[in-house]
């Protein structure tokens, strides 16, 4: 173990790491959901509840991060969650019974709620120097995991005997991950951070504008990730292309966005404070919804490549967390708000698309939506890139 000097760029890979873990769960079964549907004996309305769960069991679990920390103190509660979803993504790859591998699946996922409500948090206690660059970081990583999964569950699927081995092995990478951070919880001998006490509380920023706000824009564009993540491929699928292509284009999808990530610390600073990378990713998802919606299978990579960079607006409003809070107690009380309200706004996008499908037998009405929706990026960005920190805007006024 290194150094206390050399610490915070452990904990800097440690946190890396962890956002790594926090998409494996969705885009690993969004690949291979018809194999799977097959298996399982899903009908098309449990499949689009699959879609769902994942925001679901974000806004649920996200709401009860703050009294788990306040029992377990950040950096315990970081192995918690990692031994948790490894439980589920294991045990979901054995069962047999559709009902379960819902019941597991909220496992596997619930760990991935928690997670992404602390991860703010836990840069603004660990690498508080560094918290531009480590944003990027973690963001391009959460990006990059749901990348892996989409674009390496079919290969290992067919390497290894079916649907099931290729969503189980990821939990291979989440007790890896759980290693770094039993040994530096272990060393740390700071007083864990609580949530949702002392400087501000969660329920407090109900009184707060800008958490609404805030919670509006990061609903929206998590409702046009969770389409994309349930829907994307399979779009792409029933177009024409074969699923190992449409899985390899949702993978592209979601890669796109990491070197965009890489440079978002660059592109604030150039932009500041200005609405110019929200309403770039709005019309990056609208001309891509456009574009599978008038020629899917002409250039899926182009369309792919799009959607992806359009949801880049995802670690940009991870960046606007910690920019919008001074104090670790105001970045977490203000992720695990806006990420709870905000997941449950984004439960209507994969549960819509699946309804709008099954109402009118194909995917048009749907992408048009979808690409209506992508407006709606840039119109609360706006907002949500104007300065200030809600700590202000909650303070008692003389």
């Amino acid at each position: 173990m290194p150094s206390n000097s050399r610490l915070p760029w452990w904990w800097a890979v440690a946190i890396i790491a962890l956002a790594l873990n926090l998409r494996v769960a969705v885009t690993s079964v969004g690949v291979v959901i018809e194999p799977l549907r097959d298996d399982l004996g899903i009908g098309t309305g449990l499949a689009g509840v699959i879609t769902a769960l994942p925001v679901l069991c974000f806004a649920v679990f996200g709401a009860l991060t703050p009294r788990l920390v306040q029992r377990l103190g950040l950096d315990r509660t970081a192995v918690a969650l990692l031994a948790i979803a490894a439980i589920g993504l294991v045990t979901r790859a054995l069962v047999d019974s559709a009902a379960v591998f819902v019941v597991l699946s909220i496992v596997a996922l619930g760990g991935a709620a928690v997670g992404n409500v602390i991860l703010p948090a836990l840069a603004k206690q660990h690498v508080p120097d560094h918290l531009s660059s480590i944003g990027a970081a973690y963001g391009a990583a959460l990006l990059g995991g749901a990348a892996l999964a989409s674009a390496a569950t079919v290969p290992l699927s067919d390497t290894f005997g079916g649907w099931r081995s290729g969503i189980g092995v990821w939990a291979l990478l989440t007790l890896a991950t759980a290693v770094p951070w039993v040994l530096l919880s272990r060393r740390n001998s700071a007083k864990p951070v609580e949530l949702g006490t002392r400087t501000i509380g969660i329920t407090s920023l109900a009184r707060s504008k800008s958490a609404w706000i805030m919670a509006a824009f990061f609903g929206t564009q998590s409702a046009q990730a969770y389409a994309q993540f349930g829907w994307f491929a399979q779009i792409l699928d029933e177009a024409g292309l074969s699923t190992a292509t449409a899985g390899a284009m949702l993978g592209l999808l979601a890669a796109v966005g990491v070197p965009i990530t890489l440079a978002l610390p660059r592109l604030i600073r150039l932009t500041g404070d200005r609405p110019i990378l929200p309403w770039a990713f709005s019309l990056l998802v609208v001309s891509g919804w456009l574009g599978v919606l008038l020629a899917p299978t002409a250039a899926p990579w182009l369309w792919a490549s799009m959607l992806g960079a359009g949801g880049v607006a995802f670690p940009w409003f991870l960046t606007q967390i910690n920019r919008r809070a001074r104090t670790v107690d105001g970045t977490a009380a203000l992720s695990g708000f806006a990420q709870s309200i905000g997941y449950l706004i984004a439960v209507v996008g994969p549960l819509g698309v699946g309804i709008l499908h099954e109402a009118t037998g194909n995917w048009d009405v749907a992408v048009m939506v979808l690409a209506a929706a992508g407006l709606l990026v840039g119109v609360l960005g706006t907002f949500v890139a104007r300065p200030g920190v809600i700590e202000d805007e909650l303070s008692p006024r003389p």
